[in-house]
C-alpha cells in the first residue's frame, strides 16, 4: 500500500482546511439556530468542486479515487456536521449508484449538474418498516408502457427536502425476494407524483435535512432504471458499502478537530494553580484520543486503497463504519469532559459535535448490523 499524497491533492487539502476553519467554521452557531446552511458557504463548496468529489471528470467531476475522495472529506468533517452531511450525502450515497450503475444517458443527463451542484442527489432504500430489515420493502414498481409506477413511501432520507435528483430502491417482483425482486430507479423531483412528506426534527445535524418522500402512482420513465431490472437490492449494498468508508473518513476529521479543540483548551483553562494540561488525567485522555483518531485514519485509508484496487470490502468496509464512528464516540466524549462544564454548553462547538456525533453509530446501516454482516463474512471465509 502507497499512501502518498500527490501534490495537487495535498494542495485541495490545505485550500479546504483553510475554507474549513475560518469561514464554514464561523457560521457554526448559526446554522445551529436557523437549521439552514447559508448560501455563499454552499456558493463556494460548489466553485471548489466539492460536490463533484466523486463524479468523473468526463462528466464534470473532480474524478477523485476513493482515497483522495477521503482525504478531503476528512477535512470536511473538521467542521459542522450539518454541513459535512450535505455534501458528504451527495457525493456518496446521492451520486455513486448513477455513477456506478447508470446508463451513458443517464450519467450524461443527470452528473454534470450534480457535479456542479446544480443538482443535489439523495439516497432512499429506508421505510418505516424497513430500515436493517430492508427486505421488508413496502414500495412498489410495476412497469406500464413507457413508464415505471411507484407507489409507498421512504422515511429519514437525507438532503430530502433540498434535493432534486434520488436514487430509489423499489419492489419489482416480491416473490424474489431481495435475489431479483428489487429495482433501483433514478427518480427527480418533479415527476408526477412525487411528494416529500414530514421533515423530521432531530438532536442534532441542523442545516442538513431529513424528511419523508412519498411516491403515488410516481412515474418514472423506463430507461430511468439504473443497471438491471431486479439488481437493485445488490446494487443498494454496492452504494452503501462506498459510504461507509467515506462516513469513515468524515468521522477521522472529527475526531482531529476534537483533539486539537481540547488539546488547546486544556493549555487555557487553569485550575488549581496550572493548566489542568499538566494533570496526568488529561494527558491520558488526550494519548487515548490521538490513539483512535490515528487508528480510525489508518484503517480508513486501508479501506479507501483496496476500494481503489478494485478488491472486494464486504467485511472491511463495515469494520471501518463500525469502528471509526465508535472511535468517535469515545473520543467526543473524552472531549467533553476535558472541557467540564463548558464541554455542555452549546457556544462551544464540542456540544455540537457530541450530539452530531451519535447518529453515524445508525445511519447507513447500523453498528449492530456491521457486527453482523462482519461475523458473516468471517464464518464464510472460516467455514467447516
Amino acid at each position: 500500500m502507497d499512501f502518498t499524497i500527490p501534490e495537487e491533492i495535498m494542495e485541495m487539502k490545505r485550500t479546504l482546511r483553510e475554507f474549513v476553519d475560518k469561514e464554514v467554521d464561523a457560521y457554526g452557531q448559526q446554522i445551529e439556530e436557523e437549521d439552514k446552511i447559508p448560501e455563499h458557504l454552499l456558493a463556494k463548496a460548489r466553485d471548489m468542486g466539492l460536490f463533484g468529489m466523486s463524479i468523473p471528470e468526463e462528466y464534470g467531476g473532480l474524478g477523485l479515487s476513493m482515497l483522495e475522495r477521503c482525504l478531503l472529506l476528512e477535512e470536511l468533517g473538521r467542521t459542522n456536521m450539518g454541513f459535512t452531511t450535505y455534501i458528504g450525502a451527495h457525493t456518496g450515497i446521492g451520486s455513486t449508484g448513477i455513477v456506478e450503475m447508470g446508463s451513458e444517458e443517464i450519467k450524461r443527463k443527470y452528473l454534470p449538474a450534480m457535479a456542479a451542484g446544480e443538482k443535489l442527489g439523495a439516497f432512499a432504500l429506508t421505510e418505516p418498516e424497513a430500515g436493517s430489515d430492508a427486505s421488508n420493502m413496502k414500495t412498489t414498481a410495476v412497469l406500464k408502457g413507457d413508464k415505471w409506477i411507484l407507489n409507498g413511501s421512504k422515511h429519514f432520507i437525507t438532503n430530502a427536502p433540498d434535493a432534486d435528483v434520488f436514487t430509489v430502491i423499489a419492489v419489482t417482483d416480491r416473490s424474489k425476494g431481495t435475489r431479483g425482486g428489487y429495482t433501483a430507479f433514478v427518480v427527480e423531483k418533479d415527476f408526477p407524483g412525487f411528494s416529500v412528506g414530514t421533515v423530521e426534527k432531530k438532536m442534532g445535524l441542523r442545516g442538513s435535512h431529513t424528511a419523508e418522500i412519498i411516491f403515488e402512482d410516481c412515474e418514472v420513465p423506463r430507461e430511468n432504471v439504473l443497471g438491471e431490472v431486479g439488481r437493485g437490492y445488490a446494487g443498494a449494498l454496492k452504494i452503501l458499502s462506498k459510504g461507509r468508508v467515506a462516513l469513515a473518513a468524515r468521522c477521522v476529521g472529527a475526531c482531529d478537530k476534537l483533539v486539537e479543540l481540547s488539546a488547546k483548551y486544556a493549555q487555557q483553562r487553569v485550575q488549581f494553580g496550572k493548566p489542568i494540561a499538566s494533570f496526568q488525567a488529561i494527558q491520558w485522555m488526550l494519548a487515548e484520543m490521538a490513539a483512535d483518531t490515528e487508528a480510525s485514519r489508518a484503517l480508513t485509508w486501508r479501506v479507501a486503497w483496496m476500494v481503489d484496487q478494485g478488491l472486494p470490502v464486504y467485511k472491511e468496509g463495515p469494520i471501518a463504519k463500525m469502528f471509526v464512528t465508535e472511535a468517535l464516540a469515545r473520543v467526543v466524549d473524552k472531549a467533553v469532559q476535558i472541557h467540564g462544564g463548558m464541554g455542555y454548553m452549546k457556544e462551544f462547538p464540542v456540544e455540537r459535535f457530541y450530539r452530531d456525533a451519535r447518529i453515524t453509530r445508525i445511519y447507513e446501516g447500523t453498528n449492530e448490523i456491521q457486527r453482523m454482516i462482519i461475523a458473516g463474512q468471517l464464518l464464510k471465509e472460516f467455514e467447516l
